[in-house]
């Protein structure tokens, strides 16, 4: 996290990691903990828990550099997350829904969400284009202005402007090329990053 730069805000997150898994839950061990928090909070705050790959092999380059987040990680052989059994998609940081603003940012990936909080952003993340639920919808209409951020790729505009069309309130913002909202972040800095949404 402290390579992405978001080492100050994962423990806002509540990012957590699998040091020895439970019976049955072998395959989680050595991963990153995302739980997706509810508002509300409480002993029984999280909704769920979705586990991400950090393996060496996977994150870091031969010298044991980070690959991100500059550089692409190399997941081969198995999927970069994992989810509890049954799971159905839900969107990241739902506590960012409650906010008083006017606007909130929705980005594809937990990473990035988190990276628009870490600028002082409100921010709700989706898993993946395939993982998109009509139902994420309602919650969404209250803001005057929803920007959909677009990854700098053609994959990412696409998923993007699809998204918008369902959003009347919808801004689809395009980060520049080959980059996502962490790797932006990481070469142009906090205020260039909120400079993207007009701020």
């Amino acid at each position: 996290m402290a390579a992405r730069g978001l080492g100050d805000v994962a423990e806002k997150f509540g990012l957590g990691y699998v040091g020895s898994a439970l019976t049955g839950h072998e395959q989680r061990s050595g991963m990153l903990v995302l739980p997706y928090l509810r508002p509300a909070g409480g002993p029984h705050g999280t909704a769920t828990i979705r586990f991400r790959c950090i393996a060496d092999e996977c994150v870091r380059d031969e010298d044991g550099n980070y690959l991100a987040p500059t550089r692409k990680e190399t997941h081969q052989g198995h999927g970069k997350y994992m989810t509890v059994p049954g799971d159905q998609p839900r969107l990241f940081n739902t506590r960012a829904l409650i906010t008083l603003g006017p606007f909130i940012v929705i980005t594809e990936g937990e990473f990035d969400a988190m990276v628009w909080e870490s600028v002082g952003v409100p921010a709700v993340a989706y898993q993946g284009t395939s993982s998109w639920r009509d139902h994420f919808i309602p919650p969404l209409r209250g803001f005057e202005t929803v920007y959909i951020i677009a990854d700098g790729d053609d994959p990412g505009k696409k998923a993007a402007e699809s998204l918008a069309a369902s959003l009347l309130n919808a801004k689809v913002i395009v980060l520049a090329d080959g980059h996502d909202s962490n790797s932006y972040l990481h070469e142009y800095g906090a205020a260039a990053l909120r400079e993207r949404i007009g701020l």
